[in-house]
């Protein structure tokens, strides 16, 4: 009996953080961004997206990345995000995530190493939002790395950095 009303604590417990959380989302309102950006650095260890215009950010988003762990992308189906210099080359109309742009995975670096080891590098790699149809997940999606290799923000965030972000702009993505 003591377990079942622990378990229940427990779980209104997490319920109401959840709550929380996503009322903090819908409730939060954000400075309209005024600068394009010309740089996008990624940091996956800290999950953060930084948009800089020249040494000064933007600002900074929170992520989540591929499911395969911080380790360099190697090959395709590791569900690693890759590490390197890309750039946006475009912004993908018809994704399946609330907008995408597209990041120039592979480089030349990355198809050579794929060589090396006698694999497909793979590709399609995006910083985009969530999933079409789960928007209302908003920040609880950061819970777990759940991508292929993409990163991930909300779609209210992809909305901010689809706008600020032309094709064309430097990638810089760090472990």
């Amino acid at each position: 009996m003591m377990r079942r009303k622990g378990a229940l604590i427990a779980l209104g417990t997490l319920c109401a953080l959840l709550a929380g959380a996503v009322a903090l989302h819908v409730t939060a309102r954000r400075t309209p961004l005024q600068q394009r950006a010309t740089k996008v650095l990624v940091l996956k260890t800290k999950h953060e997206l930084l948009l800089l215009d020249g040494n000064n950010i933007i600002r900074t988003y929170s992520i989540a990345i591929g499911r395969g762990g911080v380790d360099p992308k190697q090959r395709q189906g590791d569900h690693r995000s890759p590490e390197g210099l890309y750039v946006i080359d475009r912004h993908k109309k018809d994704s399946r995530f609330h907008r995408a742009l597209h990041v120039s995975y592979p480089n030349d670096a990355d198809r050579e190493r794929a060589h090396q080891l006698g694999v497909d590098p793979g590709g399609d790699i995006m910083i985009h939002g969530i999933q079409n149809g789960l928007g209302w997940l908003g920040p609880l999606h950061r819970l777990v790395d759940w991508t292929d290799g993409c990163m991930a923000v909300t779609d209210s965030e992809i909305e901010e950095i689809w706008s600020a972000v032309p094709d064309g702009t430097p990638v810089e993505i760090h472990r």
